[in-house]
Order: C-alpha cells, then structure tokens, then sequence
C-alpha cells in the first residue's frame, strides 16, 4: 500500500511538472518572438549609420552653402548643444551583439564592434568625454547614470574595438546575411574596418606622443600587413527609386528659396578650375541668361558666408548666386551615401606618407584618391559623367594649384591633400571636414572678424537633468567648473 502511494506520489509531480511546462509554452506569445536573427538588425543599422551624419547642417559649418532668408547657426558658428541620439542607435547595435553571441555569430560581433567604433567616435568628438565603459547598461546591469569616460580612454576603447573586429573577420568564412552595404562580403568589410582604423588614427595626429597609444607604429602596421579597400571600392549606401529607400534628401523643403551655395567654396573650385563644380551646383541666373555653357566656370557664384544673410538675398535677387544642383533633391537615387571608401583611404594614407609614418608615395597615393573621386562621380551622374571622366582627372592634376609637385614643404603638402579631401565631402562624409580643419588647419574657414570655429558642442540638456553628476564631473576635469562651452578645446585636438 506504502509503495502504492509512493507510485500515486510520483505520478502526481510528473504531471504537474508536465503541466506547467505545457502552460509555460502556452504562456510563449507567438507574436513576440525570444530571439532575432542579427541579419535583421543589420540592415537597420547599416540603413541608419550610413545616413546618421548627413544632411545639411555640416556643409554650412564647412563653408559649402550659406542660408538667404534667416541666421543659420551652423553657418555663423552660433550653435550650442547636440545630443545623445546616437546611443539610441547604439541600443539596436547593442541588440545586435546580444543576438549574435545568443546564436554564435561572430560575423555579426565584428559588425557590431564597428558600429560601435563608428558612433562612438562621431559623438567623442563632438562632445569631449563621453560615457564608454559604462553606457549601454541599463537593461543588463540596472546602470542608468553611467560614469563619462576621459576623452584619450575612449579613443583607445575605439581602436580596440577597431582591431579586435578585423581579428574575428579573420577567421570568418561565410556570407553576412541582411549585409545591404557588401552584401554579405567579409573580406570588404575587414577593409572598412580597417580604413576606419587609419582614419581614426589620424585624427590623433596631434597626439602621436602619447606612447601608450603607439599612434605611428599602429598606422603602419594596418598599411603594410592588413587588408585596404582597393581602387574604386567603398563602403557605400545605394539607394533606390522605392518607398522608404530613395536619397535622404529626395522631395527635401529645405532646398527652398533661401539656400544658396558659399562664395569660399565655389571659390576654391573655380580656382583650381574643378569641373566637380558644375556637378555640385547650377549656374547663376545671369549665367545661364547669357548662354554661357555649363563648362564656363565665370557663370557660378557663391553667397558671402561671414556677411549678413540678407546679403546674399539682395545677390540672389540680382541673380548672381548658385543654387545646390537640382538632382541632390529631385533624383530619388542620385548618388550613394559613402561612410568610408577608397578615396578617403588613399588620402590619409598620402598625408601619413608626408608625415613620414609609412614608406609610400605621397604623391601616387594623392593622385588615386582624386581619380577615384572623379571616378565616383563619373559612375553616379550620368548626365554629367563627361565632365569627371578619366581625362578630366589627368587633366585636372597637373593644373597649378592641384599639382603635388608644387607643394614643397611639409605644411604644402599636408595643405593640398586636407583641402582635396574637403573637397570630398560635399553632402558626403558629415563632419569629417569640420574635424579636419581643427586638427590641421585647412582649409581656412571665412567668418565674421572675431568668431572663432568652435572646438565642440554642449552636453545635451538631458545628460543635466538625468545624469548631472556624472556630466559635472566630466565638465570640471576637462574644461573647470561650469565651463560647458563650445570654444573649450578637447584632449584631441589640444
């Protein structure tokens, strides 16, 4: 009878045990699934990063377009705080990370390192320290005020990163689904992370005596021993004529009346009489009014960028200034969104090659950078391909001011090659020039007597009322107490 009992017994828990597994399952909502596959959060990520840093808000601060019909702060370097948004970002790549260790994907890591790298060192640079070590904890360790790490850790967390990503693509063997950007390719991706890798090193240009970072021998080392982008090839975003895929700028209003483009830039390309030009804008009115062909450099003009707006509304008026070339707003395709590619590759490895940190050609280096930027051009806007073609290129190096064998000294070159990759970055590349310019100096930046380009931004209002403690901190061991300020330079740059 005992042993009855113990029988019942045991058949009871069973069932109950049965019971509750079947009710767990029943409790799994369908809807709601417990894993992604990472390919999924990919193409958001990869979708949202090679656009994040767009738009039109750099190329006024770069002295590329002025504003007519009001104050732009960007143009008058009058702007004060930016944000965090690129944490919001980092969540999803974060998501990503978790689901590719989940389901041991360490393709998708690698991304997710990159990712990591790129907006963190958007966001460094634009504010000073930052939170690094501690951000993204909140879900996972309850961390919703994290500590802001010293601008130099950050850096040395980013080319960590960098070069631990090129390590895991190394040993990777397989096609990165949900990849829009090489569809699938691990061996383009090694050379991404490793462009990104020699662009951030050169951003430190100024701090290659910090032993502890072995800024020269790192650069070296990417250029001699790890993969590159080859000619013509980059890490770009393709758009296409469907709802949801087409240029970020396609339809945009703020192309109205009121925008304009810079007198310092147009400037700059007519001087060296840059056919990109007639790519990047229209002739003014009295240009085309006369007939004169789209060739004829005399029929482009720019705003002032340092007089008062209304300015160059009375130009405008006159019709004696450019507008942005109609397709960067009325193609739905228009040109790709490059987040690093081969011809900025080529030019940081030529101003490396200058400062004497690689054995290499200045000079071959700086030349391929420039074809393969006509190149581009020539393959993305078809009407005007003949202006940017192979010829054109030749032809255009050996003009005076674009002439490598002119510059002379070290400043020369350096000069030359800053100013040929600022000319890159028109509605390409963010902030890239604004960055450049404060490590080198060029090109110079026309502005009212007495403004100085600022070093930064504020912190974001919501750092104070969320996270004020930490964000004080950060404050006083930069900069003093309450010195918040966009003039205050950051470790990088001093």
């Amino acid at each position: 009878m005992k042993k009855l009992i113990n029988i019942g017994l045991v058949a009871a828990c069973l069932l109950a045990v049965s019971c509750k597994k079947d009710l767990e399952a029943l409790n799994i909502d369908p809807n709601r699934p417990q894993e992604t596959h990472p390919q999924l959060l990919l193409t958001k990520v990869e979708w949202t990063a090679f656009q994040e840093f767009g738009g039109t808000g750099p190329l006024y601060a770069n002295k590329m377009l002025v504003q007519s019909d009001g104050e732009n702060l960007e143009q008058y370097y009058k702007w004060n705080r930016s944000n965090f948004d690129g944490f919001n970002n980092l969540r999803v790549v974060t998501k990503m990370a978790e689901e590719a260790t989940k389901l041991n994907l360490p393709a998708y890591t690698a991304l997710a390192k990159f990712f990591r790298a790129h907006y963190f060192y958007h966001m460094t640079l634009t504010f000073g320290d930052i939170p690094y070590s501690q951000a993204l904890k909140g879900e996972t360790d309850k961390l919703f005020t994290p500590a802001y790490d010293a601008q130099k850790d950050v850096f040395k967390g980013i080319l960590a990163e960098l070069s631990e990503a090129n390590d895991i693509l190394k040993a990777q063997n397989t096609i990165i689904q949900g990849d829009i950007i090489f569809n699938g390719s691990v061996q383009n991706w090694r050379k991404a992370v490793n462009a990104l890798r020699l662009k951030v090193l050169m951003s430190l240009s100024k701090r290659t005596a910090e032993t502890d970072l072995d800024i020269v021998a790192k650069f070296a080392n990417i250029y001699a021993n790890e993969l590159l982008f080859a000619k013509d090839e980059s890490a770009k975003l393709v758009f296409l004529n469907q709802q949801g895929n087409r240029y970020p700028e396609f339809n945009s209003s703020s192309f109205g009346s009121g925008m304009y483009m810079d007198m310092t830039f147009v400037e700059r390309l007519k001087e060296r009489e840059d056919p990109r030009l007639f790519l990047f804008c229209t002739q003014t009115r009295l240009g085309k009014e006369a007939g004169k062909p789209i060739s004829d450099f005399t029929s482009y003009e720019g705003g002032d960028p340092a007089a008062p707006y209304a300015e160059t509304n009375d130009k405008a008026v006159l019709g004696r200034v450019s507008k942005v070339h109609e397709r960067y707003h009325s193609d739905p395709v228009n040109e790709p969104k490059v987040l690093i590619g081969y011809a900025e590759q080529q030019m940081i490895l030529a101003e490396g090659a200058v400062r004497g940190w690689i054995t290499a050609d200045a000079k071959a280096l700086y030349e391929s950078s420039v074809k393969a930027n006509f190149k581009f051009y020539e393959s993305n806007v078809a009407s005007l391909s003949t202006y940017v073609n192979e010829t054109a290129a030749e032809n255009y190096l050996v003009k005076p001011l674009n002439n490598f064998d002119n510059a002379i000294s070290m400043a020369q070159k350096i000069e030359l090659i800053t100013i040929q990759r600022y000319l890159q970055t028109y509605f390409q590349n963010g902030w890239t020039s604004l960055f450049n310019h404060l490590r080198t100096g060029y090109p110079a930046y026309r502005r009212q007597t007495g403004v100085e380009v600022p070093y930064r931004w504020i912190y974001p209002q919501s750092e104070y009322n969320n996270n004020a403690a930490n964000v004080t901190k950060a404050i006083t061991s930069q900069f003093g107490a309450n010195n918040d300020l966009i003039n205050q330079a950051t470790w990088w740059i001093k």
